[in-house]
Order: C-alpha cells, then sequence, then structure tokens
C-alpha cells in the first residue's frame, strides 16, 4: 500500500477524533505554539532587558579591568592608598537611575566616541569632598555632617579629575572599541536635566571606593543607544579572543625583549683593596715590588656593575681563569653608603 494512503485503522482514529474535543484542541495549541501546561511568563514594559546576558558579562569583565586601572591611577594622584571596586552591574530604566541619586551631587555628562552617543558618570558627594580635601593640602580625614554644594574652584578641580578618570575608561575599552570619553557638561542636580527618555535601558555600572579611610561610590550609566552600534562585540566570545590575543601580544613581546637584554653586554669591576703611597714610592715602583692593600684574602670584595656597586665577592680561580663568587646583593641604601 503506498505511503499517501490511509489504513482502515487509521481512518477509523481520525473519524473518531472528529467527534471528540481532542483534535480540534490539540489543533489551537500547534497554532499558538504552546500547550495548556505551559506556564505564562510574566514581563515588564518599564524594565526592557535590552542587554543579553552575555553583553551584561562582557560589560563586567571590562570595567573590572576599569576598576583596577582606577585604583592604580588615584593612588599614584593623590600619593595615598585607594580601592576602587566593581559591585554591581545592572540594567534599569533611566529615570530609576536619576531618582535614585543623592542631592547633590556631580554628575558629569560625556561623550562616550565620536561615533556613539552621550554617557553619565557621578561620582558620590563622601568620594568628592576627600578628593577635594586632599588636593587642596589636607589629609582626606574628614567627616560631611551635611552634603553641600560645590563652589565653581572646585568644580574646576573636579571636571580636571574626571578628565583623567574617563581617561582611563577608553584604555579599559581599548580591546573591545575605540573609546574617546570627551566630557559635555558638569551638574550638580540630575533631576533638571533631561538627558534620555525616562524608560530608556541603561546599563549602571555600581563602584565602592575606599580613600584614606572614607568610603565613597562611582556610578557609571552606559545608555543602550548609547551602545547599540557596538553591542555585537560585547560578546563573551569576543571578549576571550580579543584577551587571547592580548595575552599573546605581551608574551610574545616579553620574549623578545628578554632576548635583546641578553644580547648587551655590560662591564663588571672587582675592586681587589685600595692604600695609600707617597708620589715618590709610586715612581719608584720595580717589577716584583709588594703593595699592601687594606683588604684582607679571606674577606670577599665589592664587584661594580657599570661603576655601581651591586655585590659582595669571593675571588677564585674556574679553571685557568680568575673568577667570583657571589655571596651578597648590596640593597640600594647600602651602595649608597
Amino acid at each position: 500500500m503506498g505511503k499517501d494512503v490511509l489504513s482502515q485503522s487509521e481512518i477509523d482514529s481520525i473519524i473518531s477524533a472528529l467527534g471528540s474535543d481532542d483534535l480540534t484542541t490539540k489543533q489551537q495549541e500547534g497554532e499558538q505554539g504552546f500547550s495548556s501546561n505551559d506556564e505564562a511568563v510574566p514581563y515588564d514594559f518599564r524594565r526592557p532587558n535590552k542587554f543579553s546576558k552575555d553583553q551584561m558579562r562582557t560589560l563586567k569583565n571590562i570595567h573590572d579591568n576599569f576598576a583596577r586601572m582606577l585604583t592604580n591611577f588615584l593612588t599614584a594622584y593623590l600619593r595615598l592608598s585607594v580601592t576602587v571596586k566593581l559591585e554591581s552591574t545592572s540594567q534599569v530604566p533611566y529615570d530609576e537611575f536619576i531618582y535614585s541619586l543623592p542631592l547633590p551631587t556631580l554628575v558629569t555628562v560625556f561623550r562616550f566616541s565620536d561615533r556613539n552617543g552621550t554617557a553619565l558618570i557621578e561620582t558620590n558627594p563622601f568620594f568628592t569632598s576627600t578628593i577635594i580635601d586632599i588636593l587642596f593640602g589636607g589629609e582626606g580625614k574628614i567627616i560631611m555632617k551635611k552634603i553641600r554644594e560645590l563652589t565653581e574652584i572646585e568644580l574646576s578641580v573636579l571636571r580636571r579629575v574626571n578628565e583623567k578618570i574617563l581617561s582611563n575608561l577608553h584604555y579599559a575599552w581599548k580591546d573591545i572599541a575605540d573609546v574617546d570619553p570627551q566630557i559635555e557638561a558638569l551638574d550638580t542636580n540630575p533631576q533638571f536635566g533631561q538627558l534620555l527618555g525616562s524608560s530608556e535601558a541603561v546599563a549602571l555600572l555600581s563602584f565602592s571606593t575606599n580613600i584614606a579611610g572614607n568610603e565613597g561610590s562611582i556610578n557609571l550609566c552606559l545608555p543602550y543607544i548609547t551602545l547599540e552600534p557596538i553591542l555585537t562585540r560585547l560578546s563573551a566570545q569576543n571578549w576571550h579572543a580579543r584577551q587571547s590575543k592580548v595575552n599573546w601580544d605581551i608574551s610574545d613581546a616579553q620574549k623578545k625583549l628578554e632576548k635583546r637584554i641578553k644580547e648587551y653586554e655590560v662591564e663588571l669591576t672587582a675592586i681587589i683593596g685600595s692604600t695609600t703611597i707617597t708620589v715618590a714610592d709610586f715612581l719608584n715602583f720595580e717589577e716584583g715590588d709588594i703593595i699592601l692593600l687594606d683588604s684582607k684574602i679571606d674577606q670577599p670584595i665589592d664587584l661594580f656593575l657599570e661603576g655601581k656597586r651591586k655585590f659582595k665577592v669571593n675571588l677564585g680561580r674556574s679553571g685557568n681563569k680568575m673568577a667570583g663568587e657571589i655571596t651578597d646583593i648590596i640593597r640600594k641604601d647600602e651602595a649608597d653608603e
């Protein structure tokens, strides 16, 4: 019997199903794409998930590096121990981020790059007040009883600080996109300006800071419409591929540097001892004369590397050649004595 011809038993089962609701129900379920056992998943249209989990993980990786860069930069810039740590990565509506900020606070609006839109970085009053105190000659140990408005001079100083902070953001993004943050405006009341639509999705990266024992925070707000042109690059696969290439480049550069260093020649000088003689004695020296030095045969002598005292060595022989055995490395403070 051909494949297109139904058997009698198949015909009977179809006629039986037409007399019940089974066929109709199954057809409806098939057309709607779900079964009666499936549960509906709630969706909040005010909090759209525009960033995928993969993209959020990549943003976290990028800004973990950014936090480490800020730690190193601020420690050197302020000459104090500073810790910056990425605490959370989330996507929220723009108005939820804006209305969660304290007032007053410093919000810096900056252009992400020439081809991308704008973004925000908010520096908490506890962070900015500590920075101001240190840069103006204080120790950074302040107790804030009341948050006050920043003066024009303080805003000018903090603008330069934020420019340096954003330059570190450029380096953190270097392997993903060509980012060149440029400050467009500073505001101490972000609720007055409406940079984006209230329900616009943003990626919010929150950092904790500790400067001289004072804890503060930094919030980086990256709108979806700003990152949209480069979203395809924010994948774990792309991130790991680029990181592997960077690691390979660093490893390759280190090997080349080591090879070149090994090819350089340096001058080693061993001073066996010293003494003081008169000019008359020096002029009367003859072959076979013995000169008494101020060092003993069983004591190590100084070995100089390019004119700088670096090692203590014991003299001896290796085969038919004179040799020295290094017994100690001279520290920098000892070398200057």
